[in-house]
């Protein structure tokens, strides 16, 4: 558990501590008052990156050059310090080389609103949900996708050349085709685990009314090296990789028919709470039945009564929540460890009577 969370020039935060719960945490204010990057700062501290975005730099507060976080999580002291130059990881206030072992602490799930983007939106957000996951349960995934991510750039740098010799394109294929295979099959073992957990998930939601399907969409086939070469042509038009696990999708169907284009928004919404409630449940199978932190951002005011209800009765019993609204006109439906009001920035704690 997240017991302990301090800020230092992380956004609009110049200083900032908070004492969390061990269970469910409520922070509650006005647009504005910096609810998101409390849950924001959780995560970078615990995974290194953010949910919010890919880059770390714009979290720097302006006119300052670095930011720095700090917390006590399960008894561990964990810092992170972030420069436009550098970075420094200490664990237990020794400093990290790597970044294995701290990673290894703590899982995390982030809901909010933009999710549903999960649903109707590109494909760059579902490899980005299959990512965050991947990185969290399986110590390769992470180096194998910045190696893929590495190779590619490499392989598209050579293309925008104008006449790329043979043997060179060569290299640089086997590179693509040797870490774009790791990272295809790591994916698809990845959406193996969280097929049949999102089904029961939506399930769950739905009232068993209608039923979810998630089908995974490689970006290349079983033999890529001949999709590379197949893919020549168009390649040398747009000067760019055209096959690979860049292109990675997933396709969801409830009762059978495509959700972007034939389900209703609610339908929508409950077909991304249940491809949350499939990541929480492959953490807590997949890291010795521990609970991720659970971040949810602002989604209660979305969502009506029902879901909102069976969102809370599926999520791990024993995860600490971290939960962010403008306001609780449902307060007495839920139990709270902590309530937070934000005011000017700064998080009060409501006593309990």
């Amino acid at each position: 558990m997240l017991t302990d969370l301090r800020l230092r020039d992380f956004r609009c935060f110049e200083n900032l501590a908070v004492d969390l719960a061990r269970g469910t945490n409520f922070f509650l204010g006005l647009n504005g008052q910096g609810k998101t990057t409390i849950l924001e700062a959780a995560c970078v501290l615990l995974r290194l990156q953010s949910q919010r975005v890919s880059s770390l730099a714009p979290a720097i507060q302006v006119g300052k050059n670095s930011f720095g976080l700090r917390g006590i999580f399960d008894g561990h002291e964990l810092e992170f310090r972030y420069g436009r130059l550098q970075r420094r990881v200490t664990f237990d206030r020794v400093e990290q080389r790597t970044f294995q072992e701290y990673l290894r602490i703590a899982r995390v799930v982030s809901f909010a609103n933009s999710d549903i983007e999960l649903v109707h939106g590109g494909s760059d957000a579902r490899r980005r949900y299959l990512d965050f996951l991947g990185t969290q349960i399986n110590v390769t995934y992470r180096p194998t996708l910045r190696a893929y991510e590495r190779a590619l750039r490499a392989r598209n740098a050579l293309l925008k050349s104008l006449m790329p010799r043979t043997r060179e394109r060569a290299a640089y294929d086997s590179m693509l085709l040797h870490h774009g295979a790791q990272l295809l099959r790591l994916r698809q073992e990845i959406a193996a685990i969280l097929a049949p957990s999102a089904t029961a998930a939506y399930a769950r939601i739905s009232g068993g009314h209608e039923t979810l399907e998630l089908q995974f969409l490689p970006g290349a086939s079983e033999d890529f090296r001949r999709d590379l070469v197949h893919s020549r042509e168009e390649e040398a038009r747009l000067r760019q990789t055209v096959v690979g696990p860049h292109r990675d999708d997933f396709e969801l169907r409830i009762d059978g028919m495509r959700a972007p284009q034939y389900a209703s928004e609610g339908q929508q919404r409950s077909a991304a709470l249940a491809l949350k409630i499939a990541q929480a449940e492959a953490f807590h199978r997949f890291s010795d039945k521990t609970a991720p932190l659970l971040l949810i951002d602002d989604i209660f005011g979305e969502l009506d009564p029902e879901r909102r209800n069976a969102l809370l009765d599926h999520l791990p019993l024993n995860s600490q929540k971290l939960i962010t609204a403008t306001a609780m006109p449902w307060r007495s439906e839920i139990t709270a460890d902590a309530i937070y009001e934000l005011r000017d920035r700064q998080p009060v704690r409501e006593r309990r009577t």
